[in-house]
């Protein structure tokens, strides 16, 4: 008998059934055992509390262009995973007796940044653990790609399209603000494909005075508006400047909602001109899966199901240079791929006339 646990950690996307779908589906068509799945609810937390059910090939039917989880999901911050909860119980003990106690013989995890963090513990504690690449914000070491991200770049492309006609037709600047605190995959891939302007991402700090400079440059050529995408963790330099502590105090004392209004604010006033701001927001993350996702979900969910036959574990399963590949956890976890500044899809967007606000 094989005994396989699954779990959905950390903030949702597309494709993620569609994922859990492509695992079940390889090892019910290669397995020469029988199989049992078990599905943890609400991520890390079902493992903890041992909050779990058996599912069965109908719980599998259907789900490919579903969106969201089956099994829903939850936020354990990697940072207290070792810290007892509000009753003493240590979390990681917890995992591994829930673990045992099922006598699952893999446990597939698909998660973020911080999830993986954890997979890799779990891993170093001595459980067979793979990983499926998901987050929107594409910002997963080891992999070029993780499916959830083309899904929402559709979707906050179609908000920057939409935004298109109502700008040109009030002569405003518009500022679409799209998801991505740390890295900008998500703003510089929608604002690209949606013909942005400007694009603001977190790599690459921003100088209003930059920004104002590309509004009146499309002012005097007659353009009657301008699309700005900005990250949500957009940064001005002269708060990249500032320290980790300086920083947080300022963000303590803001009065702005986000960057967006901000930026909008700072453009009012030098410029007298109207802004609007527009936050497509948890959008981005919903919805059915494009198509692209439905497929790279899947191929993700078998090579995962191979490795499981195979008895491959301690890997997340990654796509590099159009291949899939076997990425070991120790080498992803606490990492964070984000974007070159130099790299050639900057480069390629400079030439045709984005400007970075730098």
């Amino acid at each position: 008998m094989l005994r396989i646990g699954m779990l959905t950690s950390g903030g949702d996307c597309q494709a993620l059934n569609a994922a859990m779908r492509g695992v079940v589906k390889c090892i019910y068509n290669n397995a020469k055992e029988p199989v049992e799945f078990y599905g943890f609810e609400d991520g890390y937390k079902g493992l903890i509390y041992s909050k779990f059910r058996m599912l069965t090939d109908k719980d599998f039917s259907g789900i490919l262009t579903r969106g969201g989880t089956i099994l829903g999901t939850s936020r354990v911050p990697f940072k207290t995973i070792r810290e007892p909860d509000a009753n003493g119980l240590d979390k990681v003990a917890a995992m591994k007796q829930n673990y045992y106690k099922l006598q699952l013989d893999c446990l597939v995890m698909l998660g973020g940044n911080g999830s993986t963090k954890t997979a890799n513990l779990l891993s170093e504690e001595g459980l067979n653990v793979i990983t499926l690449p998901k987050t929107i914000d594409n910002d997963l070491w080891g992999t070029d790609m993780t499916f959830g991200f083309q899904s929402a770049v559709d979707i906050a492309t179609t908000a920057i399209d939409q935004i298109h006609t109502t700008a040109s037709s009030h002569g405003r600047v518009f500022i679409v603000e799209i998801m991505g605190h740390k890295v900008g995959f998500l703003p510089l891939n929608a604002g690209m494909a949606g013909g942005a302007d400007i694009i603001l991402i977190p790599e690459i700090p921003y100088d209003i005075n930059k920004v104002i400079d590309k509004i009146e440059e499309r002012d005097a050529k007659g353009s009657r508006f301008t699309i700005i995408v900005a990250a949500e963790g957009a940064i001005s330099k002269e708060d990249a400047k500032l320290s980790k502590k300086e920083y947080q105090k300022k963000l303590a004392n803001y009065k702005f909602p986000s960057v967006s209004y901000e930026i909008a604010d700072a453009i009012s006033r030098k410029t007298g001109r109207e802004v609007r701001v527009t936050v497509p927001g948890h959008v981005q993350r919903g919805g059915e899966p494009c198509p692209y996702d439905r497929v790279f979900a899947s191929r993700l969910g078998a090579e995962a199901g191979e490795m499981i036959l195979d008895k491959e574990f301690g890997y997340m399963v990654g796509y590099k240079n159009r291949e899939m590949v076997k990425v070991p956890l120790k080498d992803v976890a606490g990492k964070l791929k984000t974007v070159d500044p130099n790299s050639d899809i900057i480069k390629e967007a400079r030439m045709l006339g984005i400007s970075f606000g730098d």
